[in-house]
């Protein structure tokens, strides 16, 4: 599990230098990770934290912004996002859980093929999870019911936005094109493998120090760009926490920005960890360090 998020990684990293010059630029990487931080923290903050488990609240302009947002990772509409984690959450690693790596058994064969399920193959072989029993909230909200409509338009902005900038910069056609095949192509693929990643390898491999009624871990290695949702242990363990991770080291840019919108007067009422919560919560009986 841990080769299969170090090697592509690492296969993309060396990629760079050999691009370099020749098909990338510094416009191109600083588009692609202006897109990777918009877009994965539209999905962590808003898709995750905020519409699924009501981690905070947000004002209306912050609430339309971060729909649009986690839109642009092209995971798909919100409310389906929503609806399909909001499933997960209830039946976690267990019958009617939409990307559980344990669904067809623990033998090594079993494993090889419920990670395949859980990162990728769910997509592939599924039913809309009913929006009416999980999204009722998200149904009748106007704004984002606009939002998910405009999807696919989101989609096409993603994907080709970066190869417009690109474009009008260089005033080059290969400037268009180099744009959108590393802040448009690789970007969302990038992005898609680090979000599946928290469904299969955050549920098969990892520590486990908080007490939660299904298999999921804390996996370090993912944390940064996972803007702090590979603590994913603390997550089942306290679902609507807007922070995940809590230990010494432990780096959560995702509960960074939520405070910093709070600081700013765009959120309120964020649900930050207690140490006596914490305390409940860990597997051994001394006290976690709280934010």
């Amino acid at each position: 599990m841990y080769a299969f998020a170090i090697v592509p990684a690492l296969a993309l990293v060396a990629a760079v230098p050999l691009a370099w010059g020749w098909g990338l630029t510094w416009l191109d990487a600083g588009l692609a990770l202006g897109m990777y931080v918009v877009s994965m923290l539209g999905v962590t903050v808003g898709f995750h934290r905020y519409f699924t488990h009501g981690s905070f609240k947000a004002n209306r302009p912050l609430r339309i912004a971060l729909a649009v947002a986690g839109s642009l990772a092209v995971q798909g509409p919100v409310r389906h996002w929503v609806a399909d984690h909001r499933r997960h959450h209830a039946y976690a690693d267990a019958e009617g859980d939409p990307h559980s790596p344990w669904r067809y058994g623990t033998s090594p064969a079993a494993l090889v093929r419920g990670f395949w399920h859980a990162h990728m193959g769910w997509i592939f072989d599924r039913s809309l999870t009913d929006q009416r029993r999980f999204t009722p909230d998200l149904l009748a909200d106007p704004d984002v019911d606009r939002v998910h409509r405009a999807f696919s338009l989101l989609t096409i902005l993603s994907i080709f936005g970066p190869s417009v900038v690109g474009g009008l910069v260089t005033w080059s056609w290969w400037g268009a094109f180099t744009a959108f095949f590393w802040a448009g192509l690789v970007r969302v693929a990038v992005s898609h493998h680090v979000a599946w990643s928290t469904n299969s390898i955050c549920h098969l491999v990892g520590e486990r120090p908080w007490r939660a009624r299904d298999r999921s871990t804390n996996v370090w290695l993912l944390a940064i760009p996972s803007m702090g949702e590979s603590w994913h242990n603390l997550h089942h363990a306290d679902p609507t926490s807007a922070r995940h991770g809590v230990g010494r080291g432990e780096i959560d840019i995702s509960a960074a920005v939520i405070r910093l919108f709070e600081r700013v007067g765009w959120a309120h009422d964020a649900r930050w960890p207690s140490e006596k919560r914490l305390t409940k919560l860990a597997v051994r009986p001394e006290p976690a360090a709280a934010d």
